[in-house]
């Protein structure tokens, strides 16, 4: 899934917020420069009004004039006249409001005009401080994987404008190019990772969030190669210089570094979404986390009993386009369970191997089979059974490796038995729990009905649908436990 590239107040909502503190501040230094500081705006209702009339005012004037468009790449002149732009419409409703409730006269001139010159300098320097906080803040923040697509004689110059103009948001993994094989080589520090005819296969075994493809007008792109790519789950930008008509779902024009872009992907999420997904995550991380310290009392000596070693245990799993992470789990499983999996892959109920599942896990804390074939269960099932020892993923939810909802990581081995479409699960953040695991989880033993379930995930999410999930994997997990 990919974050679309939202103008205006959604984009910027951290400097609309930045703002309306501004121009509150301003109008009360206005206020108390012209009728003392013992005095308040607040309390005077004519005033009391307007300190709302100019708040809504900012508001007003930052979407219609999308006063936060491309902010973090203006120059500081530039940056005068669009806060000159930002202030005199202020000044213009603010009058606007004045005339038109019949209290010009009773509103001092000389609080308006000195609300506005405050502004006017504050909003400037704020502003342009406030930038450089968000540039270093961007350029220490996580990048997205970018693999360049381009011809020889374009690559350094696409590499130096995506480095000088995206603030830190892209890695870039790797450059391709179409006009010939040049893998080893290196533009600008940057190396040629392998070729179009390779290239889909790169991307499903290596850590790339983001395609762009950046070539002469005369190149044709392989309509096979870019629909393979969207297929994968990865989000393709291609220059609007290129007739094509990819297969994504969702499409939308945006900026990426300094080239205008078409951007194909499985699905959008406005800024705004994601905020709202990510809010989810930390306070359901952090409720998650405090239940599992609760659960650490009371599991990790029944757990050290029937098996000593570590409490909990960490595997290498793959995430969002092939980023590998390390996931927690309280362990349910014997210490050498790892080792003992490939001789017990025979018994794998899932057959071609895209999963391991099995009727009976010898590997399992404390679990038994009898001489009569049935199986006695032991600390490790109960703490399966009531997926207990899921909580700790909580804590990769809160470090941003999962979400609380989306698709399961798979292990290494299971990725690199991948294909093509495989890969589209990965699109996004994995979750602790999603569509298939709450649509029978333990009795689908087919691959393609997960791979299925979810796509559709994927192409159909939305805040409603990871709440939906979130309540049916507790009633899920309350049904199991009163059936056990």
């Amino acid at each position: 899934m990919y974050r679309k590239g939202s103008k205006g107040l959604l984009k910027h909502w951290d400097f609309v917020f930045l703002d309306l503190l501004i121009i509150q501040l301003a109008f009360w230094l206005a206020y108390c420069i012209r009728h003392g500081f013992y005095s308040s705006p607040y309390e005077n209702e004519l005033y009391s009004n307007m300190a709302w009339v100019v708040e809504l005012s900012c508001v007003f004037v930052t979407v219609f004039t999308n006063n936060y468009k491309n902010v973090l790449k203006r120059d500081f002149f530039k940056e005068i006249i669009a806060t000159g732009i930002q202030a005199f419409g202020v000044m213009a409703l603010s009058t606007i409001y004045l005339f038109s409730v019949k209290s010009s006269a009773e509103f001092s001139r000389v609080t308006l005009y000195t609300m506005i010159g405050l502004y006017f300098l504050l909003s400037l320097v704020i502003r342009q401080f406030y930038k450089k906080v968000v540039i270093v803040k961007l350029s220490n923040s996580s990048p997205r994987s970018m693999l360049i697509v381009t011809s020889s004689n374009m690559a350094e110059s696409v590499v130096k404008n995506l480095k000088s103009n995206s603030f830190g948001q892209f890695a870039i993994s790797g450059l391709v190019f179409v006009d010939k094989d040049a893998v080893g080589e290196t533009v600008d520090g940057v190396s040629v990772v392998t070729t179009m005819e390779n290239i889909t296969d790169y991307v499903c075994r290596e850590w790339v969030d983001e395609v762009l493809m950046a070539s002469p007008r005369e190149y044709i792109y392989p309509q096979s190669i870019i629909n393979n790519l969207i297929t994968t789950g990865v989000t393709v930008h291609m220059a609007l210089s290129k007739e094509v008509d990819p297969i994504g779902n969702k499409q939308i024009v945006e900026k990426i570094g300094g080239y205008t872009v078409l951007t194909s992907s499985m699905n959008t999420a406005s800024g705004a979404q994601l905020v709202a997904k990510r809010l989810l995550d930390i306070i359901g991380g952090i409720i998650g986390c405090i239940i599992t310290g609760i659960l650490y009392i009371f599991l990790a000596p029944l757990i050290k009993r029937e098996s000593p070693g570590n409490v909990f245990f960490a595997q290498e799993r793959v995430g969002r386009n092939g980023k590998v992470f390390k996931m927690y789990k309280f362990r349910s499983m014997y210490p050498d369970a790892e080792e003992r999996k490939k001789e017990l892959m025979e018994q794998n109920r899932v057959s071609d191997g895209m999963m391991f599942k099995l009727d009976f896990d010898p590997r399992i804390i404390g679990a038994k089979q009898l001489p009569d074939g049935t199986v006695k269960k032991g600390v490790g099932n109960y703490i399966r059974d009531l997926s207990l020892d899921e909580f700790p993923q909580f804590f990769n939810v809160l470090k941003g490796d999962m979400s609380l909802v989306g698709t399961r990581p798979p292990t290494l081995d299971e990725w690199n038995k991948y294909e093509l479409h495989h890969r589209a699960r990965l699109a996004i953040k994995p979750g602790i729990t999603g569509m298939w695991q709450t649509n029978g989880r333990s009795n689908i033993t087919d691959f393609e009905e997960v791979v299925r379930l979810d796509t559709e995930y994927i192409n159909e999410w939305n805040l409603l649908l990871d709440i939906k999930l979130l309540l049916k994997t507790v009633i899920v997990v309350f049904k199991k436990e009163g059936s056990m």
